[in-house]
């Protein structure tokens, strides 16, 4: 039948997808501000190290704070932390966490297991009584931290880095000495919605905006690559140093190098003793930085994807706004691909055309996470979906693909969502998927869709204005799904809330399907059906036997408007309104049957309707 329908979509050829190129639910909008100094003394022989920090905090909040939460990430990686048990007990774990079927944290010994543990902790000189519970601080101030004021919170910390098991961690399978992401105590987000000190078991993160100052002592064979500028470039060399400068000379073992990362919301460095170091400025953008290991037979690809690298930059300038900072680092370390602050880890040991896949993948990040920072535990699909749409147009367009539907494979990978019985809301806290194939089905494929299919109900050129608007009013800022969806409505003059309401807090299931097509009178009666409980507008192709074409459009009634022609070369008929509780809709075409080759439910298959198969008629 998708055989069938695929001939017909090719009598119809329109192409339409090149067309695609400050409030948190209406509360006056606030965001707290955290400002990080640490110094970190890291041994390369142990991978332990020790730190310390001083913290200021603001609170501008209405809220008085009694109590602060830390993150401790790397407690995760120890036999029995909640991430352990997790891999243990789920059906499907994370197979870079598991060997022979088993948990690879559950068999670290004490060498290799992380910790990160506070040594002592101070609020404005004063200390603070502390409890660590598996990877979260608790804190109980000493003084209130009042609405619109600040305190400054010192900490001294010890660290052991672990055996690289997921995202962070030392001498990856590519042999990257250190990947230090998740690394320090970082403070807990306080929100509108209370404080998000949520355990890490699985993923994902969530993190207060602020301004970094960090110093990192190790062996000086080392280079660094990771968030922020250096600040002594001409003392550390490793190809940081200004042209024609000459490089200090230092005594001892050890460099320190100095890092600040304006308005961020994380912070990320590795570190290898082979790193190859290699720069790129674009013109009227930022400079690329490249750290990847001389290994012969990845030299080629990592030479080639530097130019590849600068194209995307370009594509996301151009279709979703401004990148805002003067530099982006691209480093091989980590277990795959993980985005940071100004910067991504990658595995760097991979065929060309996926070197640049998982690089355009975490640098579309840049724009939805690290600018638009939304809470990734509780709304996944905006972070990791929204990358997976910008980033499957910036491949067609720089990959040179000339996929007629780019996103084919999110719808894919969401009817095999829905066609597993697995499926739950996407409004489901990142940790509590039943399984790890329904949260990433749901947060990538699912979330993916969302945006492409409302391209469908709004345009293709209202989508892109909404989402270059969405960055520009919510960037440097925490978005929920509420703003983009009031973003959309405010450019398309649509009403979405159904739209919303039912793709990302229900499983409800888009399903239309022509019932019927028979002759009534000298013209022809159409009547369609809706099946699923999810309503759409509907865009109908009719096919005529002398190979003409029209469209009847059905704006769904609750949507208060309807979207421009998106096929312009072929006549439009806008008929009335459907109802939603109405399971049946009828219209006639003033042509008889006996001239009609075939009826299509929406030509473009961006609706993501489960069953195809009931969308297409065709004369006997």
């Amino acid at each position: 039948m998708r055989t069938q329908i695929k001939c017909i979509l090719l009598i119809f050829s329109i192409i339409f997808l090149g067309n695609f190129s400050n409030a948190q639910n209406n509360y006056p909008y606030w965001q707290q501000a955290v400002d990080y100094t640490m110094e970190v003394d890291m041994d390369v022989e142990t991978f332990g190290y020790t730190g310390s920090q001083t913290l200021k905090y603001t609170n501008n909040s209405p809220d008085t704070l009694n109590r602060v939460f830390y993150h401790m990430y790397f407690n995760a990686f120890q036999p029995g932390s909640e991430m352990d048990i997790r891999l243990q007990t789920i059906s499907d774990p994370d197979d870079r966490m598991v060997e022979d079927g088993k948990s690879r944290i559950a068999q670290l010994g004490p060498d290799e297991i992380g910790y990160l543990r506070a040594l002592s902790l101070t609020q404005d000189g004063e200390s603070v009584s502390y409890e660590l519970e598996g990877t979260v601080l608790v804190v109980d101030l000493n003084h209130p931290i009042a609405p619109a004021s600040s305190t400054t919170l010192e900490m001294n910390f010890e660290g052991q880095v672990p055996v690289q098991i997921r995202r962070s961690g030392r001498n990856n399978k590519e042999g990257i000495a250190l990947s230090m992401s998740q690394w320090y105590p970082k403070l807990a987000e306080y929100d509108f919605e209370g404080w998000h000190a949520d355990p890490y078991i699985a993923r994902e993160f969530h993190g207060v905006w602020g301004d970094f100052d960090v110093k990192i002592t190790l062996d000086k064979e080392y280079t660094i690559g990771g968030s922020g500028y250096l600040q002594n470039p001409d003392e550390i060399g490793h190809g940081y140093e200004t042209p024609g400068a000459k490089v200090k000379k230092t005594r001892g073992k050890t460099l320190t190098w100095h890092f600040k990362a304006p308005m961020v919301h994380d912070f990320m460095w590795a570190a290898d003793p082979d790193y190859i170091h290699d720069t790129l400025p674009i013109e009227g953008g930022p400079t690329l930085h490249f750290f990847y290991k001389n290994k012969p037979e990845i030299l080629e690809n990592w030479k080639n994807l530097q130019p590849k690298t600068a194209e995307a930059m370009r594509f996301f300038n151009e279709n979703v706004g401004p990148y805002p900072y003067e530099q982006y680092s691209v480093i091989q370390g980590g277990d795959g691909g993980m985005e940071y602050a100004m910067s991504t880890l990658i595995t760097g040991e991979r065929k060309f055309g996926s070197l640049v896949g998982v690089m355009v993948h975490e640098l579309a990040h840049s724009w939805f996470q690290h600018v638009l920072a939304t809470n990734e535990a509780k709304h996944e699909w905006m972070d990791e979906g929204f990358t997976s749409f910008i980033s499957s147009l910036c491949m067609n367009t720089i990959m040179n693909e000339q996929k007629p539907n780019p996103f084919k494979g999110s719808y894919d990978g969401y009817y095999e969502l829905v066609g597993s019985g697995m499926e739950q809301p996407q409004s489901t806290h990142a940790d509590r998927f039943e399984v790890n194939f329904a949260y990433g089905k749901s947060a990538y494929s699912k979330g993916a869709v969302f945006l492409a299919q409302l391209g469908y109900v709004i345009g293709q050129d209202k989508l892109m204005a909404t989402l270059k608007k969405y960055y520009n009013d919510f960037k440097f800022k925490h978005p929920t799904p509420n703003d983009i969806k009031r973003t959309a409505e405010k450019i398309s003059g649509i009403e979405l809330d159904w739209y919303l309401t039912d793709w990302s807090q229900t499983t409800n299931t888009i399903d239309y399907g022509i019932k019927s097509v028979t002759e009534a009178g000298s013209g022809t009666e159409i009547i369609l059906e809706r099946i699923g409980l999810m309503p759409m507008p509907l865009d109908i192709l009719v096919v005529y036997n002398d190979g003409s074409q029209e469209t009847i459009y059905i704006p769904l009634r609750m949507m208060r408007g309807e979207k421009e022609n998106p096929y312009g070369q072929v006549k439009r008929t806008v008929i009335e309104d459907w109802p939603w509780a109405y399971p049946n809709y009828s219209f006639e075409i003033a042509q008889p049957i006996s001239n009609i080759r075939a009826v299509v439910i929406d030509p473009s298959q961006l609706m993501a309707d489960v069953q195809i198969n009931n969308n297409l008629w065709v004369a006997e």
